[in-house]
């Protein structure tokens, strides 16, 4: 059965950093794209980061460039983000997500067929 799940949340103060893991399990990992999204209090599912499954094809959100960084590791089939210069606005649930591989902008959340449970990031001023 495939699964992600995502693990690394948690509290710190802004300016802090993190780094989320997502490991996946039942998909053949190094043949699919992968995501992060985030969803705040009272708003919609945002797109973070996505990144190829060949690894080295990126895309960032323009609230996180710059600060957070994608990357994956597809013999311990888990994927990252490194989350530094943490703001309050940067607070939400984050979820991993992964699709098949193709081109084109990685952003739309419709494109992604697997989706983990999210784990939670606080970040206090």
């Amino acid at each position: 059965q495939a699964q992600l799940v995502e693990s690394g949340g948690g509290l710190v103060q802004t300016g802090g950093s993190l780094r989320l893991s997502c490991a996946a399990s039942g998909l053949q990992f190094s043949s699919i794209d992968v995501a992060w999204f985030r969803q705040a209090p009272g708003k919609a599912r945002e797109f973070v980061a996505g990144m190829a499954w060949i690894g080295g094809i990126t895309q960032y959100a323009d609230s996180v460039k710059g600060r957070f960084t994608i990357s994956r590791d597809n013999t311990k089939k888990t994927l990252y983000l490194q989350m530094n210069n943490l703001k309050a606005e940067d607070t939400g649930v984050y979820y991993c997500a992964a699709r098949p591989r193709s081109v084109g902008d990685r952003s739309p959340q419709n494109t992604y067929t697997r989706w983990g449970p999210g784990t939670q990031v606080t970040v206090s001023s």
